[in-house]
């Protein structure tokens, strides 16, 4: 099993991490009721790609 010969620096370490950021989410339009909702999902009133595919609302 491999052992690390030196303690890993604060400095290394929030160098390695500096990836681990949170993104913001993408949101788009609804083409129907302008309201924002995440791309490639079914919007809250139940919409997708401009036509109605549910008619639940979708807890988001």
């Amino acid at each position: 099993m491999a052992v690390p010969k030196r303690k890993t620096s604060p400095s290394r370490k929030g160098m390695r991490r500096a990836h681990h950021k949170l993104d913001k989410t993408t949101t788009v339009e609804n083409k129907t009721t302008g309201e924002l909702h995440r791309p490639h999902h079914v919007s809250p009133d139940g919409h997708y790609n401009g036509r109605q595919v549910t008619t639940d609302k979708v807890n988001l």
